[in-house]
């Protein structure tokens, strides 16, 4: 995070916000600096993205669904806005310490002997570590003494949109964050992808709650998409996993689809339009068909 807040000090802190007195390398000023920019690009990033992908990935056939809630759209929402400053108050903790220099993050990529190669490789390594932990975090909220305190604020989205995904209770969303900052301080990773992959990987965030099921055929046994969510939000205890589910079947937790088998939520909805439309047609009205999950007349 010292790139985004070098980048915050010289064109707007410095010559705008804080006394000329008031040296950038001042802990104090650090850490509200970060806790203003972290804010600020929690929310920025999670109403563009879950709003790009409501309007132009979501299928709002999905809210004729009978789980999906009475404003639901507006509760996830406001669940995100009240938890996000508060999971972002232990968050800052932790990028201040990395700003401090206690990583192993770095900026040159000569550093090491063999640089692209170990940073290609430490991509890789982020993503399984990190989906490694966040599988038995996730599992762990799941504990009946623990779930209806901390993670049943999430769950009560059986029918998720992508503004669901940061709908958290603050102490949930920083635990199933935490392994994304714990990996710089236990192994080298370049500053510039450490900061790409904590933006993807909160897209991603997004993009499993988004109903959206077309993972390509070839990934669907090793990718832990949007189907496999929807169905932990439905059937609980399975597919704890973030991007693989690979620690979901050694768990013995993995559950396949029930989308991909033709009885996920998106099939409900159509076959209950159809049968609503039989049913029309049953009372006379026979100049109908089913178009984008709606019962429409036709001339």
């Amino acid at each position: 995070m010292d790139l985004v807040l070098s980048a915050a000090d010289y064109y707007f802190f410095t010559p705008y916000a804080y006394p000329a007195t008031w040296p950038e390398d001042d802990i104090f000023r650090q850490a509200v600096s970060l806790l203003i920019v972290t804010n600020l690009g929690a929310y920025i990033l999670y109403f563009v993205f879950a709003s790009l992908s409501y309007y132009f990935v979501f299928d709002h056939s999905l809210m004729k669904h009978p789980q999906f809630l009475k404003n639901q759209v507006y509760r996830e929402i406001k669940c995100t806005v009240q938890s996000l400053p508060w999971i972002s108050i232990p968050t800052v903790a932790l990028f201040l310490v990395e700003v401090r220099g206690y990583s192993k993050l770095y900026d040159d990529i000569g550093e090491f002997p063999y640089g692209w190669i170990q940073l290609i490789f430490s991509v890789i390594s982020f993503l399984f570590f990190t989906d490694m932990l966040i599988y038995w975090i996730h599992r762990s909220l799941h504990h009946r003494l623990v779930y209806k305190h901390i993670h049943k604020p999430h769950h009560i989205w059986k029918i998720t949109t992508p503004f669901a995904s940061h709908a958290f209770h603050p102490v949930d969303g920083f635990l199933q964050s935490l392994p994304y900052h714990i990996y710089p301080f236990l192994f080298p990773l370049h500053k510039v992808v450490y900061l790409t992959l904590y933006i993807m990987v909160n897209i991603w965030s997004i993009s499993i709650h988004d109903g959206d099921f077309h993972v390509p055929k070839i990934l669907r046994p090793f990718i832990n998409g949007s189907a496999h969510h929807t169905d932990h939000h439905l059937f609980f205890d399975y597919n704890y996993g973030q991007y693989f589910t690979l620690w979901d079947r050694i768990g013995g937790s993995f559950k396949n689809p029930s989308s991909f088998e033709g009885e996920g939520p998106l099939s409900y909805v159509k076959k209950m339009t159809e049968e609503k439309c039989n049913s029309h047609v049953g009372n006379g009205c026979k100049n109908e068909k089913l178009f984008n999950g709606e019962c429409t007349k036709i001339e």
